[in-house]
C-alpha cells in the first residue's frame, strides 16, 4: 500500500507531502484545485508516461517520490528479486525526477531503473482506474489474464504445467524451422562448419598446453640471463679463493667450541650450522641447474610458432583451449545434424508431435478448469451488477472457437477469451468493448474490481472520478461497491458524490491559494467535523445550511452502517 507522497515543482503543486492509510481515502476540493494532479504523480511514480510539461513554472526538475509497504505483495517480490533490488523491512520507496530537457531519472530503493522496469513494479504495486480509462476492458486480449486472476490454485498449477510444456514446444518448433532453411543456407552453413572443424582438428590441441609452451618459451627467451645469474651465484658460494659457504663454515666451525659455555652462543651456532648445510644445498641445486641448461634456438622457433596457432584459434573460436574444444563438440554435433538431416528432421518432427499432442491435452484440461472458473465469475460478477442497479445486464465471458482464433496453440493456453455484455433485455451478447457505454464501463469495472480485490493482489487501487455522472440510488450503490474494494485493497478515491465521500475511512481535502502571486495547492485531513462540513457543501454547493449540515450527518451514518456490513461480510 502507498504510506507517504512527496511532490515537489510538479504542476501548480510547488512542495507536498502526503501520508496514506489503509483502507478507503477520498480526495474532495474544488475544481481545479489539485486532485487529479496528486493523481497524476502517483501515475508517474508507477511508470506513466512523463513529460517536462508536468514541471512547475520556473523549476528546472520536478521530484516524485512513494513510500509503499509491499508485506503480502509476491508479485511485486518476484520482480524485486528478478532485477536485483534489495528490500528492508518491507518497504520500498520509488523516486522518479522529470527534467526540463526531458530526461527522466528513476530509482527504486536507491537504485537506478529504466521507465520500463518502473513500470512494471509500479503495476503490482497501484491500479489506477479513470472515467476513461478502462484499459483492461477494452482490449480483449487482457480479457483471458483478468479470468485467470480469478482462478484458484489448481488452475494456476495448470498453468504452470502447459507453460512449461509450450516453452519446450516452441524450441524443438524452432529447431525444426531451422533444419527446414535452404538448401543454398545449410550448403553454406556446411562450408563453414566443415572448415572450422578441419582447422581445429589439424592443430591437435591440449588442454594445458599453451601454459607448458609458455614456460618453456620463457626459459629458452632468456637462456643468457639465466646462464649469467646461475654463475654468479654460484661462484658467490663455492668460488674458489673466497666461497660463501666456506666462509660461514669457518663461523660455524668457530662457534661450536664456545656453544657449551652460554645458551646465546648455542643459539647463534645453531642458526650458522643451519645456514651452512642449506647454502650448501642450494650451490648443490644450482650446480644441477647449469648442467641441465641448453639454448636451442630451433625449439624456440618450434614453441613459438605453435603459440601463434593457438592464439589465432583463441580469436576465432574462444578464450582458451578448453573454450575452442567445447565450439569444436557443438559445431560437430551440428555438421552431423545437417549432414543427417533427414534423419534428425525425422526423429525431431515426430517429437514435436508428441509434444504438441501432450500440449493440447494439458490444454484442454487447463480450458475445462477456465470454463468453470468462467460461470463463476459470470455469477459473481452478475450478483455485483444487480447491486449496481445492472440487474438486466447479462455478463459472459466468452471462449471463442479456433475458427475465429488465428491459432489453435497460444503461449497462455488453447484459448481466446473476450467478455460479452448485454445491456439490455432481450438484446444478443456483443462484445463489451464496443457496447458498452462510459457510465456502463464505469459500472461493469466496478462489479469486476469488487469480485477480483481479494485475488490480485494489487495494494493500492485509485478511482479517479470514476462516479461522475450518475446520482441517487446508483451513487450509493457505487459507494458501497468502492469501499467492498477497500476491504481488502488500499483505495484513493477522487469524488464529486457526497454518498462516496460519506464512506471514506479517512478524508483529505484539496484546495488551492495564491501565495506570492503563485498558485498553491494544500491538502488537509478532515476531523469529524470539518467531513460533516465538506459533505454539506457537496449536497448544498456554495452554501451550507442547516438543512444541508443534518443531511450530512444522516449521510455519514448511514454510511457507517453499511461500512460494518461489508466488513461483516468480508
Amino acid at each position: 500500500m502507498l504510506q507517504e507522497l512527496a511532490i515537489k515543482n510538479f504542476a501548480i503543486i510547488h512542495d507536498l507531502a502526503l501520508s496514506f492509510e489503509k483502507g478507503m481515502t477520498v480526495l474532495t476540493g474544488e475544481t481545479g484545485a489539485g486532485k487529479s494532479i496528486i493523481i497524476d504523480a502517483v501515475g508517474l511514480i508507477a511508470g506513466g508516461r512523463g513529460s517536462s510539461e508536468f514541471i512547475r513554472h520556473g523549476a528546472e526538475k520536478c521530484t516524485l517520490e512513494g513510500q509503499f509497504a509491499v508485506e503480502g505483495n509476491p508479485a511485486t517480490h518476484a520482480l524485486l528479486d528478478k532485477y536485483q533490488i534489495d528490500i528492508e523491512e518491507e518497504t520500498l520507496i520509488i523516486q522518479r525526477d522529470i527534467h526540463r530537457s526531458g530526461r527522466n531519472v528513476c530509482r527504486v530503493n536507491g537504485r537506478l531503473v529504466n521507465i520500463a522496469t518502473l513500470r512494471e513494479i509500479g503495476e503490482s504495486l497501484i491500479d489506477i482506474h479513470g472515467q476513461s480509462e478502462h484499459q483492461e476492458l477494452m482490449h480483449s486480449e487482457r480479457h483471458l489474464n483478468m479470468l485467470d486472476q480469478f482462478g484458484d490454485e489448481e488452475l494456476i498449477a495448470l498453468k504452470r504445467t502447459y507453460s512449461k510444456a509450450y516453452q519446450e514446444y516452441k524450441e524443438i518448433e524452432k529447431t525444426v524451422l531451422n533444419s527446414q532453411s535452404s538448401e543454398q543456407e545449410l550448403a553454406q552453413r556446411v562450408d563453414m562448419l566443415r572448415f572450422q572443424t578441419n582447422e581445429i582438428e589439424m592443430a591437435e590441441l591440449t588442454v594445458g598446453e599453451d601454459v607448458t609452451l609458455e614456460e618453456e618459451k620463457n626459459l629458452l627467451s632468456n637462456y643468457q640471463k639465466i646462464v649469467e645469474s646461475l654463475n654468479v651465484a654460484y661462484g658467490a658460494l663455492q668460488g674458489e679463493e673466497y666461497g660463501g659457504v666456506d666462509l660461514v663454515g669457518n663461523a660455524m666451525s668457530a662457534l661450536e667450541t664456545i656453544e657449551d659455555i652460554d645458551s646465546s652462543y648455542k643459539r647463534i651456532s645453531e642458526i650458522i650450522s643451519n645456514s651452512y648445510f642449506q647454502l650448501q644445498e642450494a650451490a648443490s641445486d644450482i650446480l644441477k641447474e647449469q648442467d641441465q641448461l641448453a639454448y636451442d634456438e630451433n625449439r624456440l622457433n618450434e614453441i613459438e610458432k605453435r603459440l601463434e596457432i593457438i592464439q589465432q584459434l583463441k580469436r576465432k573460436y574462444g578464450e582458451s583451449i578448453k573454450d575452442i574444444l567445447v565450439y569444436y563438440e557443438e559445431i560437430s554435433i551440428e555438421l552431423d545434424n545437417i549432414l543427417n538431416r533427414e534423419t534428425h528432421l525425422s526423429r525431431l518432427t515426430e517429437e514435436l508431435e508428441a509434444i504438441k499432442k501432450d500440449l493440447v491435452k494439458q490444454g484442454k484440461q487447463l480450458t475445462r478448469k477456465r470454463k468453470e472458473t468462467a460461470n463463476q465469475l459470470q455469477t459473481a460478477i452478475q450478483e455485483q451488477l444487480k447491486e449496481l442497479y445492472m440487474d438486466k445486464v447479462q455478463f459472459e465471458a466468452r471462449f471463442l472457437s479456433a475458427k475465429e482464433s488465428e491459432t489453435s496453440i497460444y503461449e497462455s493456453g488453447l484459448d481466446h477469451v473476450e467478455f460479452y455484455i448485454a445491456t439490455n433485455l432481450g438484446e444478443p451478447l456483443k462484445p463489451l468493448a464496443r457496447v458498452a457505454s462510459g457510465g456502463e464501463l464505469s459500472r461493469v469495472m466496478l462489479a469486476l474490481k469488487t469480485v477480483f480485490s481479494k485475488t490480485q493482489g494489487i495494494t493500492s487501487i485509485i478511482f479517479d472520478e470514476v462516479d461522475t455522472g450518475v446520482s441517487g440510488r446508483v451513487a450509493q450503490a457505487i459507494a458501497n461497491k468502492i469501499y467492498k474494494v477497500a476491504v481488502h485493497s488500499q483505495v484513493l478515491c477522487i469524488t464529486h458524490l457526497p454518498q462516496v465521500a460519506a464512506m471514506a475511512d479517512n478524508h483529505l481535502y484539496i484546495s488551492k491559494a495564491i501565495v506570492e502571486n503563485r498558485t498553491e495547492t494544500s491538502v488537509n485531513k478532515l476531523k469529524d467535523a470539518e467531513q460533516i462540513n465538506e459533505l454539506a457543501r457537496m449536497l448544498a454547493g456554495t452554501e451550507i445550511t442547516k438543512l444541508s449540515i443534518e443531511h450530512a450527518k444522516e449521510l455519514k451514518d448511514l454510511a457507517y452502517k453499511e461500512k460494518q456490513g461489508n466488513v461483516n461480510q468480508a
